[in-house]
């Protein structure tokens, strides 16, 4: 490459580079011929890509910038995620400046044979017996630990000879003595108890780990509070491991069948579809596709379907799709026709109500989210704003926007948000909260609009600043004729619209009918855009101020503890989970109390946040399963350590607080 052309292909690649997700993830880097040179994985992708344009880079860096043209990303939920898909593609591109790894070595997996009387090991090697197994597990450690774990809790057998040749011995080996194996082999154990031995298993290396989590954390705690450290530390590292292998594994499942996850986001007329193809068990890759269209998505998906796929690249036999408007909604009949007749045959296609499939496709959707934001940036708000002006009939083109919207409940902490827009992006710097005065305790938004609009607006005419180009109102004709009512009192003429959430109308000052642009219309979502903040800004705002008074009502509901003493609590902590985490003497300290009363404090909060929890919604599937788990789990463990399970504990909340 000549060198003017490297520099200012150099120069491009960095400016990207700052548009970069700060997402764990994989990126893969190019040559001028499109090849793969390098691929690595990253915890926070623009920070490592950073590091390649650093001034002090190493030779190896530098030769391989010297060959760099273009940069993908793969956004992914986390580095072990990153990790497996990296090694997947290196060993299947084998990309000129990575390490050649050429012994084939792989991550560890968990093997559970397909016997009998199964056997649960780890391996590296997968075998096409119809064993499970689950993985890939790049740590280790967490692996041994997990397995160590599983084998006190249900003691498989350990031998390596099949089944079929220790079936029928007569006494059983040391494992069975030292309680590492119910020795199935001498008809220690029935069939039924093992095998529910094996589902235990099962269920925990398949990410049901919750239940067993919470009993080794409260056996954890009483360990440290008996002094038993040592023990303590076992289990802290036993929920580490569980923590970092139950993790949802998105790109390797060792399902042999070829699977293709099929996402799109779209923007008005731009739209970008992500295809993440599964083939052998294993994420291949990504591959990103950019269209314009104002087609509605079924329209939209059979034309991309027609492009994407061809007799070079025929349709796998499943297709995973992640309709956004109406989920429930078959696919297109046209669609199957249209595979039928090209390749004789129709793949079967899945709207995805699975859990692990719809990770797969909410990360597919991720990433063509982060592909849209990147052409939307690119190509700026110019042309939204152009259509907002005309359709509008507005002064000038509307490149600063401010809106309003209220929020109260009862006419408590009646609040007002303003927020601003410059060329079509959030301009977080002069968003402002107004504490509304006149309307307190009476539910009144007109006023409470009129108030707001007449405070920010007259501070800009004494501060002699330019007004915004639009005004934006959260609402209809009666709050828009409000405002306006507002401006015009101050002398202040500026364009002034509203945008009524049920019909998505548009309502200008004193108007008879409203203007309704079509749902893919860039102006319109502009202004959606702008509505939708304001609502988060004010309605965020005003449930704070509530919450604060709920938690000084729990505080000062103890005796001797007043308003001030409650603030200081309270400005200190921040939250009553802070404030039931506190250890007694600092909070005794904080506020300027005795022991008694901090321990009062800590029980009212506990009890308080008890009485919340309590009334959150739980299924009741999901509570009987998780509370049986526990039980068998929990005095499992509790006999291991010789004594009886915490599941016969009955302490309040209030005598263990007290008792601290």
């Amino acid at each position: 490459m000549p060198h003017d052309a490297f520099s200012e292909n150099y120069l491009t690649l960095k400016a990207r580079v700052h548009d970069t997700p700060q997402e764990p993830g994989v990126y893969i880097m190019r040559d001028q011929e499109n090849r793969i040179i390098y691929v690595g994985k990253a915890r926070i992708l623009r920070n490592r890509l950073h590091s390649y344009f650093s001034s002090n880079k190493d030779i190896k860096t530098a030769t391989l910038m010297r060959h760099v043209h273009s940069i993908e990303t793969i956004i992914l939920s986390n580095e072990y995620e990153a990790l497996l898909l990296e090694n997947t593609l290196i060993k299947q591109h084998s990309p000129k400046y990575n390490i050649n790894l050429k012994d084939g070595k792989s991550y560890p997996v968990i093997r559970i044979t397909a016997e009998d009387f199964p056997r649960v090991f780890k391996t590296r090697h997968v075998i096409e017996d119809n064993s499970r197994y689950f993985g890939p597990f790049p740590q280790v450690q967490a692996v041994d630990t997990m397995l160590e774990l599983t084998d006190k809790l249900f003691p498989l057998r350990k031998c390596k000879s099949s089944w079929n040749q220790i079936r029928n011995r007569k006494s059983p080996c040391m494992y069975y003595h030292i309680r590492r194996c119910e020795a199935p082999c001498c008809g220690k154990i029935s069939p039924q108890d093992y095998a529910r031995h094996v589902d235990q298993i099962i269920k925990l290396l398949s990410g049901e780990t919750g239940a067993l989590i919470r009993e080794l954390g409260n056996l954890m705690r009483e360990a440290a509070e008996a002094l038993k450290f040592e023990r303590a530390a076992e289990l802290r590292n036993a929920i580490r491991a569980m923590q970092e292998l139950s993790e949802a594994n998105r790109v390797v499942d060792f399902d042999p069948q070829g699977r293709d996850y099929i996402a799109w986001a779209a923007e008005g007329v731009l739209a970008t579809y992500t295809v993440f193809s599964m083939r052998g068990g294993k994420m291949t890759g990504q591959e990103l596709f950019r269209t314009r269209s104002a087609a509605d998505e079924r329209e939209s998906l059979e034309t991309f379907a027609a492009s994407f796929y061809s007799p070079d690249r025929p349709p796998p036999q499943e297709i995973y799709l992640a309709y956004t408007a109406s989920p429930a909604a078959p696919p297109p009949e046209t669609l199957f026709q249209w595979f039928q007749k090209q390749f004789g045959y129709t793949p079967r296609i899945i709207l995805a109500q699975d859990t692990h499939h719809r990770a797969v496709l909410a990360m597919a959707r991720q990433n063509a989210r982060e592909d849209l934001r990147r052409r939307l940036k690119e190509r700026g708000a110019g042309p939204a704003l152009d259509e907002l002006r005309q359709v509008l009939s507005l002064k000038q083109r509307p490149e600063y926007i401010e809106g309003f919207d209220v929020a109260q409940l009862d006419g408590t902490h009646p609040v007002a948000s303003l927020i601003a827009f410059r060329n079509g992006v959030p301009d977080r710097k002069n968003y402002r909260y107004f504490k509304l005065r006149e309307t307190v305790g009476v539910v009144d938004d007109f006023a409470a609009l009129r108030e707001a609009v007449r405070r920010r607006y007259s501070r800009i005419i004494r501060e002699g600043r330019e007004p915004p180009d639009l005004i934006l109102i959260d609402g209809g004709i009666g709050q828009v004729n409000t405002a306006k009512g507002a401006l015009d009192a101050l002398g202040l003429d500026c364009d002034v619209v509203g945008l009524a959430k049920r019909e998505e109308e548009l309502w200008l000052p004193h108007a008879r009918s409203p203007v309704r642009l079509p749902q893919q219309s860039e102006a319109l979502k502009v202004l959606q855009f702008v509505r939708d903040e304001t609502h988060r800004f004010a309605t965020s705002f005003n449930q704070r101020l509530r919450s604060k008074d709920l938690c000084f009502g729990i505080l000062e509901s103890v005796e001797g503890i007043g308003p001030k003493r409650a603030s200081a609590i309270m400005q200190a902590y921040g939250s009553l989970e802070q404030i039931a985490a506190a250890p007694v003497g600092a909070l005794a300290k904080t506020a300027g109390m005795g022991a008694s009363a901090a321990r009062a404090v800590k029980a009212a909060v506990k009890l308080a946040l008890e009485d919340r929890d309590r009334k959150l919604p739980r299924r009741a599937s999901s509570q009987a399963a998780d509370g049986g788990r526990s039980a068998v789990i929990g005095a499992s463990l509790a006999a291991e350590a010789g004594r009886p399970s915490r599941a016969t504990l009955n302490n309040s909340a209030l005598s263990k607080e007290t008792a601290d």
